[in-house]
């Protein structure tokens, strides 16, 4: 019971890593079906297909971010680690909004790529548009990026 403060933080350590690199996972591998359908018809088209295809990655790696900074701000990573229980769920609360948005957030930019591979596939001189569409989904994934890295780098001036 008395690291229970730790296991708090490291749970919300991992849950933005595990939980927003599945979502891009998912997200990745679902524009790459329609990407492998596009170049299939157009190898030409290869690498806008990829680049699309690509988006719906970055979550996983915010969320990886995420866990990197906690583990560093709790110590695991060169320091001791005693933290308070409530630190520990300050910690957990402050990884979430990058876990959740961000398994969100891939799974509808990846819609989106997959609606502008769809757009290049018939009109290729339409990228610059087509990029567009997934890159505003990616506005609420760095914006949860943000308020998570705020949330941590505050906790540590929390005295509880």
């Amino acid at each position: 019971m008395e690291n229970l403060g730790l296991f708090f933080a490291l749970l919300g350590a991992a849950l933005s890593a595990l939980v927003a690199g599945a979502g891009s996972a998912v997200g990745v591998g679902r524009a790459g079906q329609a990407a492998a359908g596009l170049v299939t018809d157009d190898p030409s088209q290869f690498s806008r297909a990829l680049i699309l295809q690509l988006l719906p990655g970055t979550q996983g790696i915010y969320g990886l971010l995420i866990a990197f900074i906690t583990l560093t701000q709790i110590g695991i990573m060169g320091g001791s680690s005693d933290i308070s229980l409530a630190k520990g769920l300050l910690y957990l609360a402050a990884c979430l909004p990058m876990a959740i948005v961000g398994y969100v957030s891939a799974s509808y930019q990846s819609k989106c790529s997959v609606a502008s591979i769809g757009l290049i596939a018939k009109r290729p001189d339409q990228f610059g548009r087509a990029m567009i569409f997934p890159a505003m989904v990616e506005t609420y994934a760095i914006l949860a990026l943000l308020v998570s890295i705020l949330s941590i780098f505050g906790i540590a001036n929390v005295n509880i």
